[in-house]
């Protein structure tokens, strides 16, 4: 009896060590160590009036601000509104700009055709196409689905095309003594050669896209967290900029989690250097 009692012990006592170990773990800790300072200088600062009330709320009334506004203010459709936008467009111009740079990639002319007007139009920052596009589609969510797409569309086409460049001639040449077709050449040599490139590029657009949306919504639309902000601005309501800015980060670092937990999905056959 007093041995089966003493492996219990043994046996909780382990269990409570992996435990205790896993929540100390240095991925924890250091994940959660600079937001702990942040916060801590943001609550000294609101609570001892270093920092005047309307510039730097306290954070309890931050909180307070996001319960108001989930329910008289309708938080969750403006966070839908933002979300779905940038999830058209995203997909809208990430499929574009992947067929159009493996055309590119695949055809000296194709990309002797493309190359110059992509070129030239990806050096003039989205800003700076606002305006114009307000004026063919209006404030609705076509304007920044087609803001975002554009936004979106550069960094990858480049990225994708200049992976293929990047490609070992001599698999290329392997393929065709093996005689493969232009779709066995893409499927079995290129597409797994690029598929790195076209994952980080992915990821990165993701974030852009997501931040994006922010200055097309304040520019030109009546909702989103975009069009919160700009409006808290103007009204001095910083308890309600702060809100949507947290919550921009916070999905903003949801969506890039998501995106790299695909890419280690899809790469998991690669093995690389992790720290």
């Amino acid at each position: 009896m007093s041995k089966s009692l003493s492996l219990n012990a043994v046996s909780y006592y382990r269990f409570f060590a992996v435990y205790i170990r896993l929540f100390f773990s240095k991925r924890l800790y250091i994940g959660i160590f600079l937001p702990l300072i942040i916060f801590s200088i943001w609550q000294s600062a609101s609570s001892y009036g270093w920092i005047d009330p309307i510039f730097l709320p306290k954070p309890i009334n931050v909180v307070k601000s996001f319960v108001y506004m989930l329910r008289e203010q309708n938080l969750l459709g403006d966070i839908w509104a933002s979300v779905s936008i940038v999830g058209q467009g995203f997909i809208y111009g990430a499929i574009a700009a992947i067929l159009l740079s493996v055309a590119a990639g695949l055809s000296r002319t194709v990309d002797l055709f493309l190359g110059s007007t992509i070129n030239t139009l990806r050096h003039i920052p989205t800003v700076a196409w606002l305006p114009l596009i307000v004026v063919w589609l209006g404030l609705g969510a076509p304007a920044k689905i087609l803001i975002i797409a554009k936004s979106v569309f550069f960094p990858i086409f480049l990225n994708t095309l200049q992976s293929i460049r990047n490609i070992d001639k001599n698999y290329i040449e392997l393929a065709s003594v093996l005689k493969l077709s232009k779709w066995q050449l893409v499927r079995k040599v290129i597409f797994p050669s690029i598929l790195p490139s076209i994952a980080v590029s992915l990821r990165y657009s993701a974030g852009l896209a997501w931040a994006i949306v922010v200055v097309a919504e304040g520019l030109s639309g009546l909702e989103g967290l975009g069009f919160l902000i700009f409006r808290s601005q103007q009204l001095l309501m910083t308890d309600q900029l702060l809100v949507c800015m947290v919550l921009i980060g916070i999905i903003g670092f949801v969506i890039d989690r998501a995106m790299y937990t695909v890419q280690q999905r899809l790469l998991r056959w690669k093995v690389g250097f992790d720290g």
